[in-house]
Parts: C-alpha cells; structure tokens; sequence
C-alpha cells in the first residue's frame, strides 16, 4: 500500500457573520452548563453564494465545560438573494487557554490566533441549483469577535 497521504483540498465557500441573542440557561450536569443561545439574524457572503440567515429558525445549543471549553451544535436557515433556501447544521469546538476563554465570555475582542475555533459543516437543500451543498462536507474556521461568531466556511473538495 502507498504511505503517501491524499491531499486536502478546500475551496472557500462564504464568511457567514452572526447575530446571536442573549443565552438561556438550561439544565448542566456532570460540571457543564448547556445554553441556548438563539440566533437572532445574520449574512453569509461568498464568490458565488450570499444571503442572509433567516431569523427565527436557528439557535446554538452550547455546551460549556467547566475550563470554558464550548461544544457547539447550531442548525440554521439561510435564504440566498435569489430565495432559495437552505438548511445548515454545524458542530464544532472552541477551546483555549483560560484566561482567553474568560475574555471572550466577557465579550472582549480576542486574536483568532489566541484560541481554537472550528466547525465541521453539512448541508441539506431541495434546490436543484444548490444541490450540490447535499453532497460535501465542509469545515469552518471560527472566531468570536464582540458582535458575534464570525465563519469562514470552506467546502471540502
């Protein structure tokens, strides 16, 4: 068998920029807290793909250990400029050390560099001209600025 590793490929699908609304805290166990946090609006642009996210229909469901490691699970609804929709469902990881994670959770701007955000992204469409979003994994880059989590969401080819 050839030990040569297969290459990854990935080509830049859109950022997508959220607009997050206050948590709602829910029930922990075992030292986590699990947080609602609805997502209350949002964009998501790219060289072929932009729109909005529809509002209403999505939310994160956060779970926080106690050293402020977050497991997310967000599904959301995006509506491109031509109307066709979209289903989007993430899970992801955002950890670093402590002190970083203290000042985000404050709301603070942070260096992307300074902490580990990532996402692995499906897709789910009945659009025969999106259809192909029903066939990809994609991956996304995360970083938590003070107006909310930012993506770069990158299709794996």
């Amino acid at each position: 068998m050839d030990a040569t590793p297969l290459p990854l490929k990935a080509e830049f699908l859109f950022r997508l920029a959220l607009e997050a609304g206050a948590p709602q805290m829910t029930a922990a166990g075992a030292g986590k807290e699990l947080r609602v946090v609805p997502v209350t609006g949002g964009r998501f642009e790219g060289p072929s793909l932009r729109g909005e996210v529809v509002p209403g229909t999505t939310a994160d469901w956060l779970r926080v250990e106690p050293d402020g490691t977050a497991h997310m699970d967000v599904r959301l609804v995006l509506r491109t400029e031509q109307g066709k929709h979209l289903y989007m469902h993430y899970s992801g990881i955002r950890a670093g050390a402590p002190e970083v994670l203290a000042r985000l959770g404050r709301g603070e701007a942070v260096e992307p560099s300074d902490y580990y955000f990532r996402t692995a992204v499906r897709f789910e469409t009945a659009e025969p001209e999106l259809a192909w979003l029903n066939r990809v994994l994609a991956v996304g880059i995360g970083q938590r600025p003070p107006t909310g989590p930012t993506y770069d969401v990158y299709v794996v080819r």
